[in-house]
């Protein structure tokens, strides 16, 4: 997977994580407020693959 494709997976999950969020506590729901938590993490975490693998390929270029 490229870098690019981390970083939009990531951004839909961290966006998709907040309107759980917030569907959660509109609804007094703690269940589905853990769940967007857990998918805003998860896209946090694609961000900062996509992040490496570009820092990684810049550095393969340099060389």
């Amino acid at each position: 997977m490229s870098s690019a494709e981390d970083k939009i997976k990531g951004n839909t999950n961290e966006a998709v994580g907040k309107i759980k969020q917030g569907i959660g506590e509109a609804t007094d729901n703690p269940r589905l407020k853990d769940e967007g938590q857990r998918q805003e993490v998860k896209g946090d975490v694609q961000q900062v693959k996509g992040d490496v693998k570009d820092a990684l390929k810049k550095g393969i270029d340099r060389a």
